[in-house]
């Protein structure tokens, strides 16, 4: 039974990234890979250990080692996806990324076995069966359980414009869904997902995480798969919203504002703020604007008396915080958005091509 422990929360600041990727043909195209690039070759450098695969036999995860300033992360995350890039490249394959690809057709496409996931299948079925996304998760070190628990409450509300922001999953199986990110949908229809509730603190939370182990619900802490999550090995936060970034340079930018975030929030709570708790269904609310509207969204404020723009929230946290991450996502076309302009101008051979890493 793997459980974790307040006494993980010792480090301020420090840093991990894990992305997701696919593996695809030399079109671009889904095809199974893990036996080949994890298993039959492990990578050695800077992927070894550090390299594993998800549900299906081409969705692949890499991690960053530990990043201890957040000026180091673009360089890192770089350097990782150039040797996940070369090892590939090495046994015949490319990568791709994005929160879906938008070829896959999960019905065609062969799942790990791998008894974690086939365990999964079992028992989740249909929601699992159909599960191709890929997203981006942002650990950053916290000095402190209850310190944790409070930002990973507070963190709820930012979380549906980063979604927004991030959004790069228009398609899936082929077809066009209307939304940006139709993997953070997809991904809901799986249990323990989606918005969190309010903790008190870490007891109430450590409670929550061992109750669902011991009474069968879950069968490890993993599967607790929240929007956010203080984690309770790494002794993190954890941030699980954004959808895979096809360019680094966004990545490196989610990151980066994660970063000075939580930052922002472990003052204010070494100062005494009492923090919020808005309503799981405004927070739900919230999050289906970002999945549908991507960037047009607008969100209900935390007084529940107005609401905020992509744009005026970018705006907002610009000033209020000492990186300007966000306005670089901003200034730049959006994953769906591009995806939606490459489909419509050259099609799906286009499309497939441009997501993958060179």
């Amino acid at each position: 039974m793997e459980l974790g422990s307040a006494d993980a929360f010792d480090r301020m600041g420090t840093l991990g990234v894990e992305e997701e990727f696919y593996i695809v043909d030399e079109r671009g195209r889904p095809t199974s890979g893990i036996s080949d690039l994890v298993y039959d070759h492990p990578p050695t450098g800077i992927l070894e250990d550090r390299i594993d695969h998800e549900l299906f036999q081409f969705t692949i995860e890499t991690q960053t080692p530990l990043i201890e300033e957040v000026g180091g992360v673009e360089a890192v995350v770089r350097d990782v996806r150039e040797a996940l890039v070369d090892h590939a490249a090495e046994h015949g394959y490319r990568i791709a990324a994005a929160g879906l690809h938008p070829t896959a057709e999960w019905y065609e496409l062969d799942h790990a076995t791998k008894p974690r996931y086939q365990s999964q299948l079992d028992r989740i079925q249909y929601p699992q069966h159909r599960n191709t996304t890929s997203g981006l998760h942002v650990h950053v070190g916290v000095d402190g359980a209850d310190k944790a628990t409070w930002i990973a409450n507070e963190l709820r509300w930012y979380l549906p414009p980063l979604l927004a922001l991030s959004a790069n999953s228009p398609f899936w199986c082929g077809f066009d869904t209307g939304l940006s990110s139709a993997r953070a949908k997809i991904f809901e229809a799986l249990p323990n997902t989606g918005m969190p509730t309010h903790f008190a603190d870490f007891a109430a939370y450590e409670r929550f995480e061992r109750r669902m182990v011991e009474l069968g619900s879950i069968e490890d802490r993993g599967e607790l798969w929240y929007d956010v999550r203080p984690h309770t090995g790494h002794g993190t936060v954890e941030v699980r919203t954004p959808d895979a970034q096809t360019d680094p340079a966004a990545t490196a930018a989610f990151v980066e504002y994660v970063h000075a975030l939580v930052e922002d929030l472990a003052a204010r709570y070494e100062d005494g703020e009492s923090g919020t708790d808005v309503r799981r269904e405004i927070l739900d609310a919230n999050k289906w604007h970002a999945m549908r509207y991507g960037r047009d969204a607008a969100f209900i404020t935390r007084d529940c008396e107005d609401t905020i723009t992509v744009e005026e929230f970018v705006a907002a946290e610009t000033d209020r915080l000492a990186t300007d991450a966000l306005r670089r996502l901003l200034d730049t076309e959006s994953g769906a958005a591009r995806q939606r302009r490459l489909h419509r101008e050259s099609g799906f051979d286009a499309l497939c091509e441009a997501l993958c890493l060179e």
